[in-house]
């Protein structure tokens, strides 16, 4: 769905993950409101009734309407509020939401993997919640907003590398660094790409892809070190962990969060 909106959206799509389980997410594509305009929705539409009788699951219907600019701007920033989880509280930078005795991540919406809304992301942050990063040499594989890379950097690690196979990614990291005021090494690459050992290594991938670069991932973790694992649907789980199973890893902690688990490995 997102790739058909994509078609003829300005700057891309907006996906919104929903917060309870059995909800829908939401895609979203804004469209100039030009004299094609009306040429492009049928054609939206016609595609996603092609793509309805391949059986893939709920596609609700298209939904149309107008807005002007200001009204979705403010749209945008009311969807997208302060939220705490754990020792962190994520917010966007027009928010002043007193952090209390939280840690402030600040991120705005974008098109990286990674504002906090998510359980995947969510789960990561509760583990970085009880896990002691100072003075710790840290790695964030598949970093997207670099938000759990700053979440590091801002309780004391010493030094935090990021890195993602997305140049966008990347690009949206540094950004989400600069705006956060941390020192964080960040580079387009995958796990095979970091140089020497962590004491703490994150990667909220997916299972497919956490499977395949698990031998990496294990031989740049130092002896003592946590490897943080999320993006893995419950069912994948068994494999996944076989996989590290493998690399002399066993799990220390375990959280799940509807069809989505997170796992705390270590030697």
């Amino acid at each position: 769905m997102s790739e058909i909106l994509a078609r003829v959206g300005y700057n891309g799509v907006a996906v919104e993950e929903p917060l309870e389980p059995a909800a829908l997410a939401v895609v979203k594509a804004y469209l100039v409101y030009d004299r094609i305009a009306r040429i492009r929705v049928r054609r939206v539409r016609d595609a996603l009734g092609h793509l309805q009788a391949f059986g893939l699951g709920p596609i609700g219907e298209l939904a149309v309407r107008e807005i002007d600019e200001q009204d979705w701007l403010e749209t945008w920033k009311a969807s997208f509020k302060p939220i705490r989880i754990g020792a962190f509280l994520v917010r966007p930078t027009w928010s002043d939401a007193d952090p209390g005795d939280a840690t402030v991540l600040s991120l705005d919406p974008g098109m990286a993997f990674g504002t906090g809304l998510h359980p995947t992301t969510q789960a990561c942050l509760r583990a970085l919640s009880t896990i002691d990063v100072s003075g710790r040499r840290v790695a964030d594989v598949g970093t997207g907003s670099a938000i759990l890379a700053i979440a590091c950097a801002k309780r004391g690690a010493r030094e935090v590398v990021g890195v993602d196979v997305d140049e966008v990614a990347i690009r949206e990291a540094r950004e989400n660094v600069r705006r956060n005021g941390v020192s964080i090494a960040l580079a387009v690459g995958s796990a095979a790409d970091l140089g020497g050992t962590f004491d703490l290594v994150l990667a909220n991938i997916v299972a497919a892809v956490l499977q395949r670069i698990a031998p990496d991932l294990g031989a740049h973790l130092a002896p003592a070190g946590r490897l943080v694992i999320a993006g893995i649907i419950a069912t994948e789980e068994a494999e996944t962990l076989a996989a590290f199973e493998a690399e002399g890893l066993g799990v220390r902690w375990r959280e799940q969060e509807g069809d989505w688990v997170a796992l705390v490995l270590t030697r």
